[in-house]
């Protein structure tokens, strides 16, 4: 069941994104998915419940139109100090913290939503550790924050 959501998803997203609908890019995508579904619908859905996926899912969906205002935000933030005369605010940094996600596919999501998101670039992932590069110290300061509480939350570890 896990192969087959993961299928269905991953088929939804190709149509939608692609925006071709001959035959030709349709059967294109089904094969891929069907190839993307077989390597990692464990990945995706490590609930085999179909409930527990469900929630996952729309959890997830929710979780879009916050992180892409983040990801506005970071921007401008970005753009300001890349505007500024002699970029005062521009003080780069390593940050490593150590985060509560305890599933894999939660640390996935949440090392790219922080690469995602201008100003934050996530270097590596050891055990529970990242290891986050920041161009600034606010920043810095906000790691991990609200992101790892929102995806906690979609992937039910809070």
């Amino acid at each position: 069941m896990r192969y087959v959501f993961t299928f269905i998803l991953m088929y939804g997203f190709w149509v939608l994104l692609s925006g071709k609908f001959d035959t030709f890019h349709l059967a294109l995508g089904f094969l891929s998915s069907l190839l993307v579904s077989f390597i990692s619908s464990d990945l995706l859905f490590a609930d085999t419940r179909v409930g527990g996926r469900m929630r996952e899912l729309i959890r997830f969906i929710a979780f879009i139109p916050w992180i892409l205002k983040e990801i506005f935000l970071a921007a401008t933030h970005v753009a300001l100090i890349a505007l500024e005369p002699n970029m005062a605010t521009l003080e780069p940094r390593l940050v490593r913290f150590r985060t509560r996600l305890k599933r894999e596919i939660s640390k996935v999501v949440f090392a790219n939503a922080i690469t995602l998101t201008p100003g934050t670039i996530t270097i590596r992932i050891s055990g529970d550790e990242f290891i986050v590069h920041a161009l600034t110290r606010k920043t810095a300061g906000s790691l991990p924050g609200e992101m790892e509480e929102r995806i906690g939350r979609i992937f039910g570890e809070f």
